[in-house]
């Protein structure tokens, strides 16, 4: 009798045994209102969702724009004291080491992107149930997605040299102890290969205005290039889309910089921003949906009549005297490049103007590109400004064909001609117009393209591939500061190697 009881014990036991592990093995976790990657890239509208949000951290990369004056001859960290804007003072000053919350954090963000995009890639062809979803236009859709991992990158190399580097899938967590630095080199090769699938897919126009289209794609391939020392391969991309005549050079060099500017005529990538969802979280201040940098440049204190068209900020970002005095006379950037408030103030005495003098390193000068204006925000003012960033635009093109055809050894009076419709525009003649040829024109390429492109987040890059970064900037040490420290969390977790000097 008891040997019985036992077997139908073992019997019972064995029975809930299997129904317990039928039903381990078929449970569904939306029973527990859990989402899964089973959920996600089921329609052609989840693609083009998640396309979006691989946009996204294009927004927040936003004090890159901010550090590559700064680190440069062209702006100063200003604020309220030395210990303001802590991580900016410490780049301007080049005493930055490896824990510096700016510098982190856009490590971060880049990678935030790389993964967003590899991630896209992972599903492809297949989503993450294994399903195939096609539908008209996803190869252009994809052609979006090729150029912002090579944005990604192309921002990762800029500021740190060789870094991981991965394209297959996502990283995860556990992924993160396992990485290693590749050699910028083989992340250029990728860059280039994304790119060119960028420009095959991609069309010309874009029925919405921001996203990317194919001549954005070469313009970057070709400033990659550029970067790469590959200057007939820049020049083979780059005047193409001079040719194609697509762009013109906006008369009023100032308007381009406007709300009505966005978006124009001249505009080959723009980083877009809004503020139609009002952001509050100062705990993610680059995070919104808005430009928070542009809070960054205002005036401090600044108030007067209601037509006076200035909104109040921190004084940071501060235009440098060296670059104001680069300007000749008449060249019209200079009075929204490096914006004088006292002469605009003597200029304007009907808006009864008042402001406080930036209280650290003033230099009397803002960033007029990106002055906070009254009406350009919401919600929590300070981090919902609307300002894109001009990212590449009409002149940068021409100003890259003539650096790519002058060192490529290519026809000089053709890289004369690029240069001076820039010039051209500036000074609103042909008197000023370059007639160098040689390493007398490079030099004055890359001194327009300061002028031209002064505040919009190139200057220090410029200095470093071209060589000058070390006779130009004070305190720049040559083979240490041509990058930025690897951040120490990263060290500290993934055993990656620091850049030398740090």
């Amino acid at each position: 009798m008891n040997k019985i009881y036992i077997k139908m014990l073992g019997l019972v036991v064995f029975t809930a045994l299997l129904g317990s592990c039928k039903k381990f093995v078929d449970y569904n976790p939306h029973e527990d209102f859990v989402v899964t990657d089973q959920d996600y890239l089921k329609s052609e509208g989840d693609y083009r969702n998640m396309v979006i949000s691989a946009y996204t951290p294009l927004q927040w990369l936003n004090q890159a724009t901010v550090i590559g004056d700064v680190a440069s001859d062209n702006s100063v960290s200003g604020g309220e004291s030395a210990s303001d804007v802590l991580s900016l003072q410490q780049i301007d000053d080049f005493t930055l080491t490896p824990v510096n919350g700016a510098i982190e954090d856009l490590w971060k963000v880049s990678y935030e992107g790389v993964n967003r995009t590899n991630y896209l890639f992972q599903y492809k062809d297949k989503n993450p149930a294994g399903q195939s979803v096609n539908f008209s236009g996803k190869d252009a859709l994809y052609g979006e997605v090729y150029f912002l991992r090579a944005y990604y990158y192309f921002t990762l190399i800029k500021m740190w040299g060789d870094v991981p580097f991965f394209v297959d899938k996502r990283l995860s967590l556990t992924d993160s102890r396992t990485l290693k630095r590749t050699a910028k080199t083989e992340i250029y090769a990728q860059i280039e290969k994304d790119l060119n699938a960028a420009v095959a897919a991609l069309p010309a126009v874009q029925t919405q205005k921001g996203r990317i289209t194919k001549y954005a794609a070469q313009g970057l391939l070709g400033k990659v290039y550029l970067y790469e020392g590959k200057f007939s391969q820049a020049s083979s991309v780059l005047e193409p889309i001079i040719a194609a005549n697509a762009f013109t050079l906006v008369n009023d060099y100032a308007s381009i910089y406007l709300a009505a500017g966005e978006n124009g005529p001249e505009s080959v990538f723009e980083i877009q921003y809004t503020n139609g969802s009002p952001y509050y979280n100062w705990g993610g201040s680059t995070r919104g949906q808005g430009n928070y940098s542009v809070q960054q440049n205002g005036i401090r204190g600044i108030s007067g009549s209601a037509a006076m068209p200035y909104a109040a900020g921190w004084s940071t970002n501060l235009p440098t005297k060296n670059l104001a005095d680069a300007y000749s006379a008449g060249d019209q950037r200079k009075d929204v490049t490096a914006f004088n408030i006292e002469a605009y103030k003597a200029a304007h005495p009907e808006y009864g103007i008042s402001y406080k003098v930036a209280p650290y390193k003033n230099t009397g000068l803002y960033n007029g590109k990106y002055l906070p204006r009254k009406g350009e925000t919401s919600g929590q003012i300070e981090l919902n400004y609307l300002n894109n960033f001009r990212t590449m635009r009409y002149s940068e093109i021409l100003l890259m064909a003539a650096e790519a055809i002058n060192r490529g050894g290519g026809d000089d009076t053709k890289a004369c001609g690029y240069l001076n419709q820039v010039r051209r525009r500036a000074f609103k003649d042909s008197n000023h117009d370059v007639t160098a040829s040689g390493s007398a024109l490079k030099q004055a390429i890359w001194d327009e393209r300061r002028l031209e492109l002064a505040m919009d987040g190139d200057r220090f890059f410029d200095l470093v591939r071209t060589g000058q970064a070390a006779s130009k900037l004070t305190g720049f040490q040559a083979g240490k500061h041509e990058v930025f420290p690897i951040p120490q969390v990263e060290v500290t977790i993934s055993g990656l190697t620091q850049n030398a000097g740090y």
